[in-house]
Formats: structure tokens, C-alpha cells, sequence
């Protein structure tokens, strides 16, 4: 393809190639090659460009470390990125081998002319990369996101705009029922914890963390609660597992993958992931396991793992991962500004803190009796660290969790509240599911204690009000879409003791009882 081109309009050419030198007549250029390199000059351009505007850091395609640990990287075709390094070793790898001679081979070209005749290569399946994930292959949710650049010296979390501990309680109030001290507790040691990041030093006084290790039955609250402290603060939080989590180089999740969590809670940003919550549940699952004869990978070895990041320490953090290995790169995290909250049930140290307390049993008019502590509902309040200790856990652990505090057992009080008075109760879920049909569905007070009754036998807490609820409700939702003239129901005693059925009001204000045995044949059909 040949074309005129004026002079004045090419001006990175050179103008003796289009110019004759004796005339201003025009000549003949070749401008496929002027095309092509223009076009490449633009593809470079606006990828350089996009890689500016990407809110994520270059991952090196090798070793999988990201650009603020290895510094400008390589760019190459299809979005891949390489470190300095790794393009170094590659070269002298390459520098050592001996490709002339490869080529040179006789048998060489002849197994290459044969492979050509057929249609590939034999069990051999090249990638395609516009088929990986993310740009250069490598998923966003690996990559790190770009620090900002700092205005000022302006404090990450402004003080001023910290609630203070009774405005955190009358939140929490809204939405958790009873639990006074635990509430109280765990704001004045949110509150004073973000003081602490927000200040960072008060007068050269170095102020350590507060962080909490929380105790009480299952069922009672604890994860709930704090969920309900991250959404009101608005920072990051993970909830991990302790049960899953082993000494490195085991089967399992490396103990750092909680604060990879935290990292994938934080949107991969580093500096917001520092002033996050880290919720370990089940923290009792990795007591010291008692008479065995094994290594106690995860038990005892998780405990002393997690010492420095309890203590604060910079730790290598596998991104997008929960283990570390070649494929995932890693960030380097300060936990010195992260929360760590521990929760766990500690099913076997009710009887540990009757021990010590029965300790003083003796025979005499001083002498308490054996089973004076035997119906103690709320046992655990008088735990001490010497209780858990004898459980399981190290004293390393315990030193680093100063703020202990326990969670009661539901009564029959707390569950009928639980049922009615919080901002996304039960029966509020339920009834905003049956205002969508336009019925009204009430509960009288006798229904609510006899749901509390049941979930107190099944004693798994909170958890089985929805289970009795969803079992009562079943036939109820699958019979209201099929009449139109249902508008109000109403939940009895009767009904949930089994031994009458839920008041059905027409929308002529007929009321009608419906028995037990009505209800079970209109399921059926």
C-alpha cells in the first residue's frame, strides 16, 4: 500500500525520505511500516495508561511479589509484568544454554517437519491467555492496591470523630439484647483502642493494646455482637476460625491467613487493613491437647504462632490465599494496630472453676456444701486466668489477651426479648415476609414463652428460636398465597404446645379457629 503523503503533515519522518532533494515533488512512501509502528506506539501508550490509572499494583508473573517490593517492573505482551530479578535469572538461564546447537541437530528438524505434518502437538495443550483472570493472568483479588500519597500529616482516624463508650452501648443496645457488662467492656476497649491509633503516643507514653478474649455458652451472642461493633465503627473486619488453623508446613490454614482475611476485608488496601478488627471464633478448640503422645500441630504450636501477631510484629500475609506458596504473593502487614478479639464457648471449664471453688468443701459449721455451685447458671463469670490456664492455654496466649470478660446464659426472660425487641428481630422477619402477601401476622405473649421453652431444651441458644419459628411457620406461609381472603393470623399457645391451632382472620373480620387436625390435613393436600 502506497500513498501521498505532504511533508508538513508527517512530522516525526524524515524529510529527506519523502522530499526530493532538487524538487518539492511528492514521493511514493511505504507507510505499512509507519502504520504498524504508529499503532504499537498507541497500544503502549494507553496501556502504560491504564496500568497509571489501576487502582492495584504490577505483580511480578514469576515470583508473584508485587511493584512496591521489587520496584519497576518489565512490561511485556498481554499484561504481564516481571521484576528486575526475574528477568536477570531468566537471561542467564538463558545465556547458558546452548539453542544453536539444538537447532543444528539433524534429529531436531526432523521431529520438528513431522510434528508440523500433523495436527499438533501429541498431548500437549498451550495456554491461552486471554482465558486467565485479571490482567497478566494474575486475579485482582491477589493484587495489592497502590498506597495514596499522604496530604499532610493528617491522622488516618480523626479522634473527634470516635463515638464515645456510651454512644457505642446505647448502638449496640439496638440490636443485642442483655449482655450489659460484655457491652460494656467491649466499647470502652474499642474506644480506647482507636484513641490509641489515632493519637499513636501521648506524651512519649507508648500505650499497649487491649485485646479481648470473650467466654460464654454457645449460642449466646458472641459473634453477633461483634459484627454488629464493625458495622457501626465502619472499619474492617475477618472472622476466622481457629479450628481450621495449623503449625506451618501442616495440612490446614497457615495461622497468618487470618490477617489475609482482614487484607480481602480491607479491599487488599494495607494501611486500612492495619486499623481493623480480627474476630478468632472457637479459640478454645486450640487448647493444649491433654495425654497425647503427637506432635500438637494445631493446638499448642497454633498458640505460640500467634504471639507476635497478637503482640503486634510485621508478618509476610499471603494475598488471596490461606497459605503461603510460590503461586500467591505476599504483603507485609503491622498488626500493632489491628484488634484481635478471641471468642470461644470453653465447654469443659465449667467444671475446672467448680473445682477450685469446691475446694473449701470440708466438714465443719465454716464448710460450703459440695453441690452449692452444681446449679450456678452463670459459672463462667467467676472464671480466672488460672482456670484457663488448666484448660489449655498458655500463659504467653492468655498474657497477650488482657481483657476478659464473660457472656451469660440465655434465660426464658432474655429469649422472649430476643424473639420481639431487637431492631431485626425474628418475629420482625417474619412479619415483614408476610406483609409482602398483605397479611398481618401477630404472636400473643403465651406463644412467645412457649417458643422460649422449646429453645431452651434444645440448649444451643439463640440459634434455635429460628429453627422452632421455621418449623411452626411452615404450613402457615404455604397455605396464605392460596387464599386471598386470609389478612391477619395470629400465632397461639395452643398452636405451638400442639394442642390447637393459629386464629385465621378473614378480611370480612370473620374470625376462625382452626384445629390441629384442619391444619395437618390442609398440608397434606
Amino acid at each position: 500500500m502506497a500513498v501521498l503523503y505532504k511533508a508538513a503533515v508527517i512530522k516525526e519522518s524524515n524529510m529527506s525520505d519523502i522530499f526530493d532533494n532538487n524538487n518539492d515533488d511528492f514521493k511514493e512512501v511505504d507507510t505499512d511500516n509507519l502504520v504498524t509502528t504508529v499503532s504499537e506506539k498507541e497500544e503502549k501508550e494507553e496501556t502504560s495508561e491504564s496500568n497509571k490509572n489501576s487502582d492495584y499494583e504490577d505483580v511480578c508473573f514469576v515470583c508473584r511479589r508485587p511493584e512496591s517490593k521489587t520496584g519497576r517492573m518489565f512490561k511485556l505482551p498481554n499484561n504481564i509484568t516481571v521484576c528486575n530479578d526475574c528477568m536477570h535469572k531468566t537471561m542467564e538461564t538463558v545465556s547458558q544454554f546452548d539453542y544453536q546447537g539444538m537447532l543444528n541437530n539433524p534429529n531436531f528438524q526432523q521431529d520438528m517437519e513431522q510434528f508440523s505434518k500433523q495436527s499438533g502437538f501429541p498431548n500437549i495443550r498451550f495456554v491461552n491467555m486471554a482465558d486467565l483472570q485479571g490482567e497478566g493472568g494474575i486475579p485482582n483479588k491477589q493484587k495489592l492496591k497502590k498506597k495514596k500519597k499522604k496530604e499532610g500529616d493528617a491522622p488516618a482516624i480523626d479522634i473527634r470523630n470516635i463515638p464515645a463508650p456510651h454512644k457505642i452501648k446505647a448502638q449496640l443496645d439496638e440490636y443485642v439484647v442483655g449482655q450489659e457488662h460484655a457491652k460494656k467492656v467491649i466499647s470502652v476497649a474499642v474506644y480506647n483502642h482507636y484513641k490509641r491509633v489515632a493519637t499513636n503516643t501521648m506524651d512519649s507514653i507508648e500505650i499497649e493494646k487491649s485485646n479481648m478474649l470473650m467466654i460464654g455458652p454457645t449460642g449466646c451472642g458472641k459473634t453477633y455482637l461483634v459484627k454488629t461493633l464493625a458495622r457501626l465503627l465502619d472499619v474492617p473486619l475477618a472472622i476466622a476460625d481457629a479450628t481450621s488453623l495449623t503449625e506451618a508446613g501442616y495440612i490446614g490454614d497457615d495461622i497468618e491467613s487470618v490477617v489475609s482475611k482482614l487484607l480481602a476485608a480491607a479491599d487488599n488496601d494495607v494501611e486500612k487493613a492495619e486499623q481493623g478488627i480480627i474476630f478468632i471464633d472457637e479459640i478454645d478448640k486450640i487448647a493444649k491437647k491433654k495425654e497425647t503422645h503427637s506432635r500438637d500441630v494445631s493446638g499448642e504450636s497454633v498458640q505460640q504462632g500467634m504471639l507476635k501477631l497478637l503482640e503486634g510484629a510485621e508478618v509476610e500475609v499471603p494475598v488471596g490465599a490461606n497459605s503461603k506458596n510460590a503461586m500467591v504473593p505476599l504483603a507485609t502487614v503491622n498488626t500493632r494496630n489491628i484488634l484481635f478479639i478471641c471468642g470461644g464457648a470453653f465447654p469443659d471449664l465449667e467444671d475446672i472453676i467448680k473445682e477450685r471453688l469446691n475446694k473449701s468443701a470440708a466438714i465443719g459449721f465454716g464448710s460450703e456444701l459440695k453441690d452449692k455451685y452444681d446449679k450456678e447458671k452463670n459459672i463462667l463469670s467467676k472464671v480466672t486466668v488460672e482456670d484457663i490456664r488448666k484448660f489449655g492455654m498458655i500463659p504467653e496466649f492468655i498474657g497477650r489477651l488482657p481483657i476478659i470478660y464473660t457472656l451469660e446464659g440465655l434465660g426464658k426472660d432474655m429469649m422472649v426479648k430476643i424473639l420481639k425487641e431487637p431492631k431485626n428481630a425474628i418475629l420482625k422477619q417474619y412479619q415483614k415476609l408476610l406483609e409482602l402477601d398483605e397479611v398481618k401476622l401477630e404472636f400473643t405473649d403465651g406463644a412467645l414463652e412457649a417458643i422460649a421453652d422449646k429453645a431452651l431444651k434444645h440448649d444451643t441458644g439463640a440459634r434455635a428460636l429460628r429453627s422452632i419459628i421455621e418449623e411452626f411457620m411452615l404450613d402457615i406461609m404455604y397455605e396464605i398465597p392460596k387464599d386471598d381472603n386470609i389478612g391477619k393470623v395470629t400465632i397461639t399457645r395452643e398452636y405451638i404446645e400442639g394442642n390447637g391451632g393459629p386464629i385465621i382472620d378473614i378480611r370480612s373480620n370473620q374470625i376462625n379457629h382452626v384445629p390441629v387436625e384442619e391444619m395437618n390435613t390442609i398440608s397434606q393436600m
